[in-house]
């Protein structure tokens, strides 16, 4: 299995996952015309989509992609548009013929009925899980996106995260103001400079990077766990008080309106 970044829009990308004989399926689906052009410059077939959610990042080139590829597409079953042809749940697995098998993680926090799909050592996390960072809180609850976020953090360490998003670098200014003598956080953000530089995504991450740098799956670390209780003024506070106020902190340093 291969699997390579196809950039659409601003700051998005999409997964082509490339399996035998040219069979090929695309996780998310932002633009159509790089994805089409991808696809045949590499000679592959399309024999599905995967649908991490229902934001029009992720969707709006869907119309034109099956028009020239009739593909089932699999999605979430909570936000089953009429595109969604194999709707999915928690716990669910599916196949898809010489690409792999697919496992299914309900994600709920920046949907509804976000999921995550992983395969053979690699999760597609869509805008759930960032490198350094997660999504916003759209439609769900700090405690929500924090279980959702414990659920990828069970995964093996050496799993390679595939996110929906090139936010590294702007993530990175977050977490080393939440944690400056971090020095994990601080070897990251000079890597992830050379790579931007030099015009290379900074993603796919491992689950293990993101366990030593990013403050969203870092709320029960001592030293952020401080930082964030000396932020809030708060002596102590519950893991899902401090997820919470963490992910009020990033959305006040980047300057964002409460949702």
């Amino acid at each position: 299995m291969q699997i390579y970044a196809i950039p659409v829009l601003d700051d998005n990308y999409v997964w082509l996952i490339e399996g035998c004989n040219r069979q090929c399926a695309i996780v998310d689906m932002g633009a159509a015309a790089p994805v089409i052009a991808a696809v045949e410059a590499r000679g592959l077939t399309p024999r599905a989509v995967l649908l991490t959610h229902h934001h029009w990042d992720h969707t709006a080139g869907l119309a034109d992609f099956l028009s020239r590829f009739a593909v089932p597409v699999y999605g979430p079953t909570i936000e089953a548009q009429s595109w969604v042809t194999e709707p999915q749940n928690d716990g669910d697995t599916f196949s898809i013929p010489e690409v792999g098998t697919f496992q299914v993680i309900a994600t709920p926090g920046h949907t509804r009925g976000h999921l995550v799909f992983t395969t053979e050592g690699a999760a597609f996390t869509g805008d759930t899980l960032f490198s350094v960072g997660c999504g916003r809180l759209f439609e769900g609850t700090p405690e929500q996106m924090q279980h959702s976020l414990d659920r990828i953090a069970a995964l093996p360490d050496d799993t390679l995260i595939y996110c929906g998003h090139e936010y590294t670098a702007d993530n990175l200014r977050f977490a080393r103001h939440a944690e400056p003598d971090n020095p994990a956080i601080q070897a990251r953000d000079a890597e992830v400079e050379e790579l931007r530089r030099t015009g290379k995504p900074t993603v796919p991450t491992s689950l293990a990077l993101e366990k030593r740098t990013n403050p969203f799956l870092r709320v029960r670390a001592q030293d952020l766990r401080d930082a964030i209780c000396r932020h809030a003024g708060a002596a102590s506070m519950t893991d899902a008080a401090a997820f919470a106020t963490v992910r009020r902190w990033k959305d006040d340093f980047d300057g964002l309106k409460p949702l």
